[in-house]
């Protein structure tokens, strides 16, 4: 699957929101939190079926479980974590497990989200699968 982007990615993710069922509120939650804290952030699918959120390249993304949300960061393992929400032993990614609107309203979280945002903005994400700048340069080109 490729990557939707723009108004057809938005409403993917608006559809892949609704279907979450007891978790709905959840997923609402994360990615008006994730709009509202990095508001420069552009919302995307990634080829993986994942809502992801790119800024100098990917920052983060989430995924509807049964139980709980998983609210990914691709470059977890360097971001501070003081509340210690991370979870994973990845080269670089990690995870935190959101199972309820409270949980989307803890203050650790959103600090992730700006430490995660900050380490994009000083250090561009390179070589990764998914290269929001490449593609933007293709659509400019056409």
């Amino acid at each position: 699957m490729p990557t939707i982007e723009g108004n057809e990615g938005r409403a993917w993710i608006d559809a892949y929101v609704e279907k979450a069922g007891k978790l709905k509120g959840v997923t609402k939650g994360l990615r008006a939190l994730v709009k509202k804290t990095i508001a420069a952030s552009e919302e995307y699918v990634n080829p993986w079926k994942i809502p992801s959120f790119d800024l100098n390249g990917a920052v983060c993304g989430f995924m509807a479980g049964k139980e709980h949300v998983t609210f990914v960061f691709l470059r977890g393992a360097a971001l501070p974590d003081p509340e210690g929400l991370l979870e994973g032993t990845g080269k670089s990614v990690r995870h935190v497990k959101v199972r309820t609107v409270a949980d989307v309203k803890r203050p650790g979280l959103k600090r992730l989200i700006v430490e995660a945002a900050k380490l994009n903005k000083r250090e561009p994400v390179k070589g990764t699968k998914v290269d929001m700048n490449k593609r933007r340069d293709k659509r400019a080109k056409k």
